[in-house]
């Protein structure tokens, strides 16, 4: 019998999808005490952004976690702020706009694609320094 992701292919965004809703789970049920991660910075040396942030493992624990939510729920209503942070974007964006629709799809896609990816192995490595934090190496 093949598994759930034998079904789906390799660059398939189902499983991008699913690969991170794994990882977000695996973190939930591993992270016991999410009050540990606090004041613990983020310091992960090949996320070239994680120097310029200054988000503790606590904040990064639940920002996963929210993202999660969104993607297995959906879209829900911004805020007045968050609006506005989306409209300076969408004006950045607008010759992206102008392209065809499969060219707009495919940048998207792209883009889901690699922040996916980044989301997972931020969900892994926190999951990893919770696990050193309390002692228990993998």
């Amino acid at each position: 019998m093949q598994s759930v992701d034998a079904k789906f292919s390799r660059s398939s965004l189902l499983l991008a999808l699913r690969r991170y809703g794994t990882a977000v789970h695996n973190m939930e049920q591993t992270v016991l005490l999410p009050s540990l991660l606090r004041d613990v910075p983020y310091d992960d040396s090949s996320d070239c952004e994680a120097a310029d942030n200054s988000m503790d493992l606590y904040e990064y624990y639940l920002l996963l976690k929210a993202i999660k939510n969104t993607v297995e729920s959906g879209l829900i209503p911004h805020d007045d702020v968050k609006a506005k942070s989306h409209a300076t974007l969408h004006k950045g964006l607008e010759p992206l706009l102008e392209a065809e629709p499969e060219e707009i799809f495919h940048f998207h896609l792209r883009g889901l694609f690699t922040v996916m990816a980044t989301l997972t192995k931020k969900s892994q490595n926190l999951t990893e320094k919770y696990l050193d934090i309390i002692g228990i190496s993998r």
